[in-house]
C-alpha cells in the first residue's frame, strides 16, 4: 500500500503535522510549566526579600502580647500578607513548622497539613543550614518554598509556602486538549491538502507512466498533455520530445536493418557467421546454394563441418584484425573463395565466413590466357611465314626462276593480308568492348541487304559447287539499324556457311517477321559443329578444327564480331537445332532498333 506515491505523500503530510503538533505541544506545556514556577519564585522573593520588605521580618520578631505564642505571632503575620503570597488554602497554603525539628506547628489548611512531607529538599535546606530553601524542580509535581525566622536567641522557625500544581496541571491539561483537537483538524487538513496535492503531483506521472508504458510497446502516436508549466511540465514535454526523437531513431534503425537484412537475404556472396563454440548464428540463401546444403541456425551444420577443412576455429579467432584466413573450395561446377575473419574481437564473439564464386572470375582468366596464346599463335604462324619467304627470296636473290619468286611474295601479301586482318578484327573488338564503337542508325530494307549479300557470295558458291537458296517472306518491312554493321555479320554468317560446306552442298537462306522483330536463318548441309562445342562458337578465336579453318583464311573472331553487332543492336544470333545434318544460325533483329539509339 506504502508503495503507492499518493500514500507516500498522505504518509509524509501526517507525519509532519503529527511531528509539529508534538514539538509545540511540549513546548507550550514546558514554557507554562517554567512560568507558573518562575512566577512562584519570583512571588515568594518579592515577599520574604528582607531590602524589598524589611517590615515582613521586623513583624515576624516583634514581642509576643501576652497571652499570645510565638507560633501566633507568625500566624498572625502570615495572614497579613497572604495575598502577597497567593495563599488561596485550596492550591497554595503556608505551614509553620520548628526550626529544630521540623514538626508542624500551624497552617492555613489543616486537610493539607495532615499529608505535609517535610522531608522536602528546601525544608531540609532551611532545618540544617538555617537559610532558606528555595530550590525549583520542574519536574516536581509541587512548587515550594521554607524560610527560616528566628525569634529570640534560640528559637527558630520556618514558613513553609506549598504550592501543589494543580492550577498549572488544568492549565496544562486543558493545553493539551486543545493542541489534540488542533492536531485531529491539522491531520483532517493535512490528510486533504495532501490528497490535493498528490492528485495534482501524480496525475502528470500518472500520464507520463502510461505514456512510458506506451513506448516501452512500441506505441508512439500519443502525445502526452502538458497541463502545467512547472517541473513537471517541463518533464513531460521533454519526455514527448524524447519518445518523438526516440520513434525516429527506430524508425532509422528500423530502416538500416531492412536495409542490411534485403542486403544480406539478398546479395550474391554467401555469408555465414558462426559463435565461438562453432554453431551457426546466421546464414543467407547464397551461402546454402553455394555450399549445397541447408544451413539452418543452431542446425546440425557447424564451423567444422562447413569450413574446418580450410582452417581450424581457433585459428580464425585469434587471426588480428583486419587480417583473415583464405582458402578455395570446389562445389559441383562451382569454384568458391572462402574468406574466414574474426568479429567483435574484444568480445571473442565469433568468426564470419564471406563465400564468393569465382567460377566466371576463373574462367575468365582461362580465357584470357587462351586468347593471348590464340593470339600469338596466329601472328607468329603468318610470321613464320612470311620470314621464311623473305628469307628465301634473299638468300637465293636472282638465282631462283621468275614465276618461283612470284608465288613467294604472293604467299608473304597473303599472309600480310591474313595479318592485317587478324589485327582489324582485333581492334574492332577492342573498339566494342571499350564502348567506343558507335552505331550509325538508319532505316533500310532488310529484304535488299539479304539480296545484296547473296548476290555477293553468288561467285563463291558457284565455283564451289554450292547451291544457295532464297526463301523470304513477302513484305519484309525497312529496319533501323546500322546497315554496314548488319551486313557484315550476315555476311559472316553466309560466308562460314559457304566456306565450311564440303564442295556441292546445299545452303538455304530465310527470313521472315514475328512480332515487332525480323529474322534470317542460314541452313547448310555439312558436318556441322559437335554438341560439345556448340557453346562455345561466339567464342573469340575458337574454332572447331583449327587446322582447317587456318587453311580457309579463318582468324577464329568472326562470330565473335558477329555477335557483338548483334547485341549491340539488342538482337540475338543464336545456333538452331535441327535434325537435318549441317548447321543453322538464326539472326533476330528489332524492326524498330534498339531501345538506347547507340
Amino acid at each position: 500500500m506504502f508503495r503507492s506515491l499518493h500514500m507516500k505523500l498522505v504518509l509524509i503530510m501526517v507525519l509532519l503535522i503529527v511531528s509539529l503538533m508534538t514539538v509545540v505541544g511540549a513546548f507550550l506545556i514546558n514554557s507554562v510549566s517554567a512560568f507558573y514556577l518562575n512566577d512562584f519564585y519570583v512571588q515568594m522573593y518579592d515577599v520574604f526579600d528582607a531590602a524589598k520588605n524589611p517590615s515582613l521580618y521586623e513583624d515576624l520578631k516583634a514581642p509576643a502580647e501576652e497571652g499570645q505564642s510565638d507560633v501566633d505571632v507568625i500566624q498572625d503575620v502570615m495572614k497579613t500578607y497572604i495575598g502577597a503570597l497567593g495563599v488561596d488554602n485550596r492550591n497554595r497554603n503556608y505551614f509553620i513548622l520548628d526550626g529544630e525539628t521540623g514538626k508542624l506547628l500551624a497552617g492555613s489548611d489543616d486537610k493539607q497539613a495532615a499529608e505535609l512531607n517535610i522531608g522536602t529538599p528546601n525544608i531540609t535546606t532551611a532545618l540544617q543550614h538555617q537559610e532558606a530553601g528555595d530550590k525549583s524542580d520542574v519536574s516536581a509535581s509541587y512548587m515550594d518554598m521554607a524560610v527560616p525566622v528566628q525569634r529570640g536567641e534560640d528559637n527558630w522557625y520556618i514558613i513553609y509556602i506549598l504550592d501543589n500544581r494543580l492550577t498549572v496541571q488544568n492549565l496544562n491539561n486543558q493545553l493539551f486538549q486543545l493542541i489534540l483537537e488542533a492536531l485531529v483538524f491539522g491531520l483532517v487538513i493535512s490528510v486533504l491538502l495532501s490528497f490535493l496535492l498528490s492528485k495534482t503531483m501524480i496525475t502528470p506521472i500518472e500520464r507520463l507512466t502510461a505514456g512510458a508504458e506506451r513506448v516501452a510497446r512500441g506505441d508512439f502516436s500519443h502525445k502526452i498533455e502538458v497541463a502545467s508549466r512547472d517541473e513537471i511540465g517541463i518533464l513531460t514535454g521533454t519526455f514527448n520530445d524524447m519518445a518523438r526523437q526516440l520513434r525516429s531513431t527506430i524508425q532509422e534503425v528500423e530502416n538500416e536493418r531492412n536495409k542490411l537484412g534485403t542486403l544480406f537475404l539478398h546479395m550474391t556472396d554467401g555469408v555465414v557467421a558462426f559463435s565461438r563454440d562453432g554453431s551457426v548464428i546466421q546464414s543467407n540463401p547464397a551461402a546454402e546454394r553455394m555450399l549445397g546444403r541447408t544451413i539452418a541456425v543452431g542446425g546440425e551444420e557447424t564451423y567444422d563441418t562447413l569450413f574446418g577443412d580450410i582452417a581450424a576455429l581457433p585459428s580464425v579467432l585469434a587471426v588480428e584484425q583486419p587480417g583473415y584466413l583464405d582458402g578455395t573450395r570446389e562445389a559441383d561446377t562451382a569454384t568458391l573463395e572462402v574468406l574466414l575473419a574474426p568479429f567483435d574481437r574484444e568480445g571473442a564473439a565469433g568468426v564470419m565466413a564471406v563465400i564468393h564464386d569465382v567460377t566466371e572470375q576463373r574462367k575468365t582468366e582461362e580465357m584470357r590466357r587462351e586468347f593471348v596464346a590464340n593470339v600469338s599463335h596466329e601472328l607468329r604462324t603468318p610470321l613464320t611465314n612470311i620470314r621464311s619467304y623473305a628469307e628465301t627470296l634473299v638468300d637465293s636473290a636472282g638465282e631462283l626462276p621468275t614465276q618461283m619468286e612470284k608465288d613467294f611474295l604472293g604467299v608473304i601479301l597473303n599472309e600480310s593480308d591474313r595479318m592485317t586482318h587478324i589485327v582489324q578484327d582485333l581492334l574492332t573488338l577492342s573498339r566494342f568492348d571499350s564502348g567506343h564503337s558507335e552505331l550509325k542508325l538508319a532505316r533500310f530494307s532488310f529484304e535488299g541487304a539479304i539480296r545484296d549479300v547473296y548476290n555477293a557470295v553468288a561467285l563463291e558458291a558457284q565455283r564451289r559447287g554450292h547451291t544457295v537458296m532464297l526463301d523470304l517472306e513477302k513484305g519484309l518491312p525497312e529496319i533501323l539499324g546500322d546497315r554496314e554493321r548488319i551486313l557484315q555479320v550476315m555476311m559472316n554468317v553466309v560466308a562460314n556457311a559457304i566456306k565450311y560446306t564440303p564442295d556441292g552442298g546445299r545452303i538455304k537462306i530465310s527470313a521472315g517477321r514475328e512480332r515487332g522483330r525480323v529474322w534470317m536463318e542460314v541452313q547448310d548441309n555439312g558436318i556441322g559443329i559437335p554438341k560439345e562445342d556448340r557453346p562455345r562458337i561466339f567464342e573469340r578465336f575458337y574454332r572447331v578444327d583449327k587446322a582447317r579453318s587456318r587453311e580457309s583464311g579463318g582468324t577464329g573472331l568472326g562470330l565473335s564480331i558477329a555477335k557483338e553487332i548483334v547485341e549491340r543492336h539488342e538482337g540475338v544470333i543464336r545456333l538452331v537445332d535441327r535434325r537435318e545434318p549441317g548447321l543453322t544460325i538464326r539472326l533476330e533483329l528489332k524492326i524498330e532498333g534498339p531501345d538506347h539509339g547507340a
